[in-house]
């Protein structure tokens, strides 16, 4: 599993906030991303979202709504989300965490395009 590179951003401090459903991670090297549970859950890194390859990846819908109920540590190198949809085969690293911060404009506008693309919607 891909987790703290050598020369990666180390997290300083995560922050769930459960009434925005944001996810609030800051790196040592100053950036700070506010995450939220949608996003997360849309581009979690399982197999179910991912697939098993290219061209396997499973557009997910109606997650408007959807909350993180709990954030696991995973050794050094990762945390597990828990989301209220059941969702919970995710392993964040902290890699990945901050690729998404650092692409969260272009990841969503591409999401969105695939929904509009597929006819679909956020909402449940």
């Amino acid at each position: 599993m891909a987790g703290l590179k050598k020369d990666s951003a180390h997290p300083r401090e995560l922050c769930l906030h459960t009434r925005t459903r944001v996810l609030e991670i800051s790196f040592d090297d100053g950036a700070r991303f506010e995450l939220p549970s949608e996003y997360l859950r849309v581009f979690s890194p399982s197999a179910e979202v991912r697939g098993h390859g290219a061209g396997q990846e499973v557009l997910q819908t109606g997650k408007r709504e959807v909350a993180i109920t709990a954030v696991e540590p995973v050794g050094q190198y990762a945390v597990k989300l828990v989301f209220d949809d059941g969702h919970d085969s995710g392993l964040y690293s902290w890699d990945y965490l901050y690729e998404l911060g650092r692409r969260q404009a272009e990841n969503w506008q591409d999401y969105l395009d695939r929904l509009a693309a597929a006819g679909a919607s956020r909402d449940p």
